[in-house]
């Protein structure tokens, strides 16, 4: 892999970003909505959706690599990721990169959008930190720990190892074992299955909007469910002839959706269709 666009060292590890700018308005004038990415996603793996959904909005985004993931600083070999891994991200990692890129001392709010473990982290961070979001987009998000999940990762590693997964990850990452072990231990590690958000969501103050594909082979339409009812306000939005990646799957949808959401959010003209 080349050298990443952008990079910061955070306590002795380097996490690569990237910044995307709107087509017009002054240059860092416009609301900055931050990109956490899957469980084996990367800066990279999210293509040009980041891109086109901040041009429809007029936002600024920014996206980058966890450690352990992309071209961030790998984990090392012998690492295994706690069962609250999520919740590092959020709490320690996450505000500590908007520290350092100046992000959180704007005097706009920060606005989110995740996908899988980047929305669960998402709604960690909007927990914890709730005066410091504007709205946050939550996309297949994990709120608990349900059968299909672990089943489906199961079937990931033997993907990895014998079906030419690990083969496919590899130009996302600079470790592909890095991220995918990382990833897949900490989920299969038997103390995770009572892992839960329940708690945490009910300290939600910032607006929502929870996004799931119908055919999500990661999770039921049960995860956005919880959300619904724990922080009253949240939209959610289910989408047809959609897997896990809506982002991908319905690219078109989810910007047109998070468009009409942050207007009336906002109270302010939904943007036009791209």
């Amino acid at each position: 892999m080349n050298a990443p666009t952008h990079a910061v060292a955070i306590a002795g590890r380097v996490i690569e970003y990237d910044w995307i700018e709107p087509d017009s308005g002054p240059p860092g004038a416009a609301p900055v909505m931050v990109f956490l990415h899957e469980g084996l996603g990367s800066t990279a793996m999210w293509k040009d959706f980041p891109s086109r959904l901040c041009q429809a909005l007029g936002f600024r985004g920014m996206v980058y690599s966890r450690p352990g993931y992309g071209r961030s600083t790998p984990r090392a070999a012998h690492e295994r990721w706690s069962t609250d891994f999520m919740h590092r991200q959020a709490i320690e990692v996450l505000p500590a990169l908007l520290k350092a890129l100046g992000i959180a001392q704007s005097p706009q709010p920060l606005w989110l959008f995740g996908h899988s473990d980047g929305a669960s982290i998402a709604l960690i961070y909007a927990a914890h930190f709730p005066d410091r979001l504007a709205g946050a987009v939550v996309v297949a998000p994990h709120s608990f720990v349900e059968p299909i999940s672990i089943a489906s990762i199961e079937r990931a590693c033997d993907a990895y190892v014998n079906q030419g997964l690990r083969e496919r990850l590899a130009r996302w990452h600079d470790d592909v074992d890095s991220a995918f072990y990382g990833w897949s231990q900490a989920w299969l590690d038997p103390a995770f299955r009572d892992w839960t958000l329940l708690p945490e969501l009910e300290s939600i103050g910032c607006p929502l909007l929870a996004i799931q594909g119908n055919d999500d082979e990661y999770g039921t339409m049960a995860q956005i469910a919880t959300i619904e009812r724990a922080v009253p306000g949240t939209t959610v939005v289910a989408l047809d002839d959609c897997g896990h990646s809506p982002h991908r799957d319905q690219a078109d949808a989810v910007i047109g959706a998070v468009g009409r959401w942050i207007a009336t959010t906002l109270n302010t003209p939904a943007p036009s269709p791209q």
